[in-house]
């Protein structure tokens, strides 16, 4: 399979997700994933899809190498709503990574199991995502302890005018966007020559609100990958000529999804998060998206969720909640999936510590 065919398939898909481009695989590469293409016809058609990709592993006080299979936001339908079609993928899915002799699969594909907060008036549930996540609890697959990627996020539909788009954000987005306007805030489409500036913004945006992010390397790789695919539009916020935030808007298909944001310190008074924002909805319009994803919101909708204050934010701009069941694990070998949930914990928190230190000394400090 070669990118141009494998990104047009997945571009005719609804929600179609960045995660699973042949971008993402090639990103994924260098740090260790070999990526598989797996596609699922029907009457001479591509009806499912997933880029599954692979990983050895060591696991501490072993010195057998495990080999682990994950589809990020995968698998892709392009009818969730047919069980046959589940079924069909599931078990291929699973007898793949079987002969591959991996010792669990992962999947967290982004079908939805509602709309809207849980309990809310305007909840809506989603019979097809609620049978998905009934068929994985049914067939002996465990909510797993490694959310690689967010369970929730928010999501806006683009296909009302920007006029209809301004009057269903909240009044004080509102505001902010105009506010931004007046005091001089410039938003402008970026180029790989402002990767290193982004990145650093990004750098700066991790150490003071406290998460943890990868390398300089692996960003300016990711983000150059996506540019050269047609894939990403940088756009970033000035003042007087200066940068002082950013965002990184990638695209497929029906999708828009706002991935990475960074700000500085400097102008935070002049909310040019709220002006970037605006801006990507436009940029997304143009490249015939309807759908803007937001890109993570909470597990619980409450004041105690870490997404909390963000989740307002996208709330603001007029977002509607996505609900879906998240990663869920298959032990093919249950022993080795147990030590590896036991030593999973105390090795993220290794990672996460050295990530921070090594953001912080990017950053000199």
């Amino acid at each position: 399979m070669d990118r141009a065919p494998w990104n047009t398939l997945l571009a005719a898909f609804p929600a179609t997700p960045i995660l699973q481009t042949w971008e993402w695989a090639e990103v994924k590469r260098p740090v260790g994933w070999t990526p598989h293409f797996k596609t699922w016809e029907a009457d001479g058609q591509i009806v499912a899809l997933a880029l599954v990709l692979e990983r050895t592993i060591n696991l501490p006080g072993m010195a057998a190498r495990l080999r682990m299979h994950y589809s990020p936001r995968g698998p892709v339908l392009k009818d969730w709503a047919a069980a046959p079609l589940r079924a069909r993928v599931l078990a291929d899915l699973t007898a793949f990574a079987r002969q591959r002799g991996a010792f669990f699969l992962k999947l967290d594909p982004d079908v939805p199991t509602g709309w809207g907060e849980p309990g809310a008036p305007d909840h809506q549930p989603n019979p097809a995502g609620l049978a998905w996540l009934h068929e994985l609890e049914q067939g002996g697959w465990r909510f797993s302890g490694e959310q690689v990627q967010f369970r929730n996020t928010v999501e806006l539909d683009l296909r009302p005018d920007e006029d209809s788009l301004l009057a269903a954000m909240k009044q004080k987005t509102r505001y902010n966007i105009r506010l931004a306007q007046k005091k001089g805030v410039t938003v402008r489409p970026g180029g790989a020559g402002d990767f290193e500036t982004l990145y650093r913004m990004y750098a700066e945006t991790a150490v003071r609100d406290g998460f943890a992010i990868r390398g300089r390397e692996y960003y300016l790789h990711l983000w150059q990958t996506f540019l050269a695919g047609g894939l990403l539009t940088p756009l970033l916020a000035e003042v007087g000529g200066e940068p002082v935030a950013g965002l990184l808007l990638f695209h497929i298909g029906d999708t828009a999804t706002y991935m990475h944001g960074m700000s500085r310190d400097l102008h935070r008074n002049l909310m040019p998060t709220y002006l970037l924002q605006r801006e990507g909805m436009r940029v997304a319009k143009m490249r015939g998206c309807t759908r803007y994803d937001l890109w993570g919101a909470p597990d619980t909708f409450d004041e105690t969720d870490s997404l909390a204050g963000v989740y307002r934010f996208k709330q603001g701009l007029g977002g509607r909640p996505r609900l879906t069941p998240g990663a869920y694990d298959l032990p093919l070998k249950p022993r080795l999936y147990w030590l590896y949930s036991q030593a999973l914990p105390r090795l993220m928190s290794i990672w996460r510590a050295r990530g921070r230190a090594q953001t912080r000394q990017e950053l000199g400090g």
